[in-house]
């Protein structure tokens, strides 16, 4: 027989309206009769339900969370921050896949409707008047990695991704301060919020060079890492193959190196190879990865306590903005040949790093 509030009450001496003010927290409740219903709803195992509770406190505890993907490093820790931040503040994650298709977040989000609290959803294939008619409206909710809302749309949405396109040019940057000028660019999906940006980040560092955009050296991957290790393999088939690429998305740079390796040409001897978002692995690959460091964890921490705040609850969101950008880091390792050049020194944004 399952242990009920009544029980608790009727061991602690107190009545059921303080057993259940004492577990909620919903009131100030004296000392000593708090720890002695604590003490006997430990005793006796007894876990409030929460379906039950919610009726009353009008919040489940939870947070919705809503990917395009659930495969690979760059989710792991970006659920890791936001899972790491939730708990500390007393809610758990609800989890589900968009599929990288409308309809799919479509269903993700009616599937959490009335289970969660507010919803943290990452949807960069979506296009952006879609993805505001997918919204569940009076839903607090933070935006992950897509553009800049319409003003006056959803005051109750927040916005928050990091600086590709800046990241972008700062490697591109440095590629040409190492003189690579026939640079391979590996783009990420086709109508992907992140990929536009990073690609638009590399051409725009090229046009400030002087350098025309050779399309030639411009090949899709995907964000795979399957997909990396197809577009390496034809970057280094062209007639005049390219002395560095860069790809958008550290997944592809792990397949690109492998059809180096595969191939026999060395890297950086060779080739110089160069990724984007510095997942955890990057720096124990052979050689270490030179990147883009997005901060993944920080990201999913820093969305989770914006939609908290917008919930009245967790960390203090000082100085949050409808939308919030992150900056990124370059951090210069073994497969580009390179230290870090002098040049970047006086980057506003960025920050050097050598590992």
């Amino acid at each position: 027989m399952s242990v009920t509030m009544r029980d608790v009450a009727r061991l602690a001496g107190v009545s059921v309206a303080t057993v259940s003010r004492v577990l909620n927290a919903s009131a100030v409740v004296q000392t000593d009769t708090r720890d002695r219903v604590l003490a006997v709803a430990r005793d006796l195992r007894f876990a409030p339900n929460g379906a039950a509770r919610s009726l009353i406190t009008q919040r489940t505890h939870a947070l919705g969370v809503i990917l395009p993907d659930l495969h690979g490093e760059f989710f792991s820790e970006l659920l890791r921050g936001m899972d790491r931040t939730a708990q500390r503040h007393g809610h758990h994650l609800l989890v589900s896949s968009s599929h990288h298709e409308p309809e799919g977040l479509a269903i993700a989000v009616r599937a959490m409707r009335g289970h969660v609290d507010g919803l943290l959803v990452m949807a960069p294939d979506i296009p952006l008047a879609t993805l505001v008619e997918l919204l569940p409206g009076g839903s607090p909710t933070v935006l992950l990695n897509c553009g800049e809302l319409p003003a006056g749309v959803h005051p109750d949405v927040r916005v928050i991704g990091v600086d590709n396109h800046g990241g972008a040019r700062a490697m591109t940057r440095h590629l040409l301060a190492l003189g690579h000028r026939r640079i391979g660019f590996i783009a990420g999906a086709a109508h992907n919020f992140d990929a536009a940006e990073r690609e638009r980040g590399h051409r725009d560092e090229l046009a400030a060079a002087g350098l025309a955009p050779d399309d030639r050296l411009h090949v899709r991957g995907a964000f795979t890492e399957s997909g990396g290790w197809r577009a390496a393999t034809t970057l280094m088939k062209l007639a005049e193959p390219p002395s560095a690429i860069f790809c958008a998305n550290d997944a592809m740079a792990i397949g690109a190196l492998s059809a180096l390796r595969g191939a026999a040409i060395t890297v950086p001897d060779e080739v110089a190879v160069v990724g984007f978002d510095d997942i955890p692995v990057a720096q124990f690959l052979y050689p270490a990865l030179t990147s883009v460091r997005v901060g993944i964890a920080a990201l999913g921490e820093r969305s989770a306590s914006l939609l908290l705040h917008s919930l009245g609850e967790g960390p203090s969101a000082t100085g949050a903005a409808p939308r919030e950008v992150l900056p990124t880091a370059l951090v210069i390792r073994g497969s580009c040949g390179s230290r870090p050049h002098p040049a970047l020194g006086k980057e506003p944004v960025l920050e050097l790093l050598h590992s």
